[in-house]
């Protein structure tokens, strides 16, 4: 499902790249040693680009045969470094730590929230209830999405349930950390597409 059309290197070794640096907390000047010891020459540029054309394509193709999650959600935000200045990623889990969706926006506010929550609706399906702490943008959200389509999801304040999803954080700012700020929202989101899917994948989704 992948199209590597143009591409100067065999597809294996592409994936390897993209998917080291997506499951390994790296910079690319080490993937680049890692390649390198492994008989494969490519410089941390080039990499650098293979994450960010093809991780969103891994997203694409996980998507494509992913499983659906359960119907009881946690959502919640964090933060990552973009150019200096704070961005927001919203993300949510169900109930057994399933990841729902993701997503990065540089706001945090209702609107972002509201298309987040859009965005895992169309991915996932209705949620029954939806577990999140007393953050008046998320309030804001399920309630102005349950009346413009009738829904009736439920929201639950707890901050010990919501515990989960902020724990599973921590799984993607393990990966950040190396990578010491990104340089633009665009490619902030495509890593995070590849560190995202990985997660998922390594919790049995695909």
């Amino acid at each position: 499902m992948i199209d590597f059309k143009g591409s100067h290197f065999e597809n294996e070794i592409i994936l390897w790249g993209v998917r080291w640096y997506v499951v390994y907390p790296i910079s690319y000047r080490q993937l680049e040693e890692m390649m390198e010891e492994r008989g494969v020459a490519v410089d941390h540029a080039t990499l650098n680009r293979w994450v960010i054309k093809y991780a969103p394509e891994v997203e694409k193709a996980f998507r494509a045969q992913q499983r659906l999650v359960g119907r009881s959600w946690r959502m919640d935000e964090t933060y990552v470094r973009i150019k200096g200045q704070w961005a927001y990623l919203y993300r949510a889990v169900d109930k057994a730590g399933h990841t729902v969706d993701f997503l990065l926006t540089p706001t945090r506010d209702r609107a972002a929230a509201t298309a987040f929550l859009r965005k895992a609706v169309r991915s996932q399906g209705l949620p029954e209830k939806i577990t999140i702490d007393w953050s008046g943008s998320n309030t804001a959200a399920i309630q102005r999405y349950n009346g413009a389509h009738k829904t009736t999801i439920m929201i639950r304040h707890c901050k010990y349930l919501n515990n989960l999803v902020e724990q599973d954080h921590r799984a993607v700012k393990r990966m950040t950390r190396p990578m010491l700020g990104f340089k633009s929202l665009w490619t902030a989101r495509c890593t995070l597409a590849g560190i995202e899917v990985m997660h998922s994948i390594r919790k049995g989704r695909y």
